[in-house]
């Protein structure tokens, strides 16, 4: 459940650092997963995951990981986790509560090695809407909650994600925001009150997108593997225009599937014959 010390911290920093949200059993299970994809060219697809077609620097990005069955299916609606997205992305007694509170908008995994790193991103002072933080009225109603899940060990040297604590609030640029900002070959090193954030594997970072993020620059061998699944209300919509397949639909559970297609397109058009509409 949702403590009080949640609320203050996620308030104030943006973000929460939940230890030992994943089993060691479920962190084995999902690099397992990973590693039955092939080695795919940018923008290549396997089944129904596809590499994402982004710079070098920022290592391999696949998308629609939770289509590589149930380790990662379970991640949908994780115990550790699904009770702070829901509380934080809001919807409770809402119009769109209706649809049930959540939508999965971008699902994917990053692998990473050593030089790859990614810049600054997002922040208060930006105002979108769809990564907004905001609380109104005694209810969080934030546009997306990011749980980043650690699937090795990330500490010193091995490219930890980082923040600025609070900046979700921002009202201003960060006078280096330009400088690292998210392009090719940027990272966070260097970026003033950012921190890294260690994880041991199984750890989770949930996070609202407003707050200015990126990562430090890998310098370690090996490789640095995460999962992102970004939440937000169920009126949303895929930000890059993937679907889930018929195949996933058919086998997630119905909670599951609420969160992934909280919405579906209905029969509404006119009976030309009568000029009423059609009730289905």
């Amino acid at each position: 459940m949702v403590s009080d010390m949640d609320k203050y911290l996620f308030d104030l920093r943006g973000y929460l650092l939940l230890k030992g949200a994943l089993s060691q059993q479920e962190v084995g299970a999902l690099n397992a997963g990973l590693d039955t994809v092939p080695p795919l060219e940018s923008g290549a697809w396997w089944g129904y995951v596809q590499r994402e077609p982004t710079e070098d620097s920022r290592g391999i990005a696949l998308q629609q990981v939770y289509e590589l069955g149930p380790p990662f299916e379970e991640l949908i609606d994780h115990s550790a986790w699904i009770d702070k997205v829901k509380y934080f992305v809001g919807g409770d007694k809402t119009f769109d509560y209706h649809h049930g509170p959540l939508f999965i908008d971008e699902n994917f995994a990053s692998i990473r090695t050593s030089g790859g790193a990614i810049g600054m991103h997002s922040g208060g002072h930006i105002g979108v809407k769809r990564t907004q933080f905001r609380f109104h009225n005694g209810r969080f109603a934030c546009g997306q909650v990011n749980v980043l899940m650690a699937l090795t060990d990330i500490g010193p040297g091995d490219g930890a994600t980082m923040v600025v604590p609070g900046s979700h609030k921002a009202n201003f640029e960060h006078p280096q925001f330009e400088k690292h900002r998210i392009q090719d070959g940027a990272s966070m090193d260097q970026v003033a009150e950012a921190i890294e954030v260690h994880m041991a594997a199984g750890d989770v970072l949930l996070f609202v997108d407003a707050i200015s993020h990126g990562s430090a620059r890998r310098v370690n061998p090996g490789q640095r593997r995460i999962v992102v699944y970004r939440y937000g209300p169920s009126w949303g919509n895929f930000r890059w225009g993937y679907q889930p397949s018929k195949e996933l639909l058919a086998r997630l559970t119905p909670a599951r599937r609420q969160i992934v297609q909280p919405l579906q397109l209905r029969k509404r058009q006119p009976n030309l014959k009568s000029g009423i509409p059609d009730p289905a």
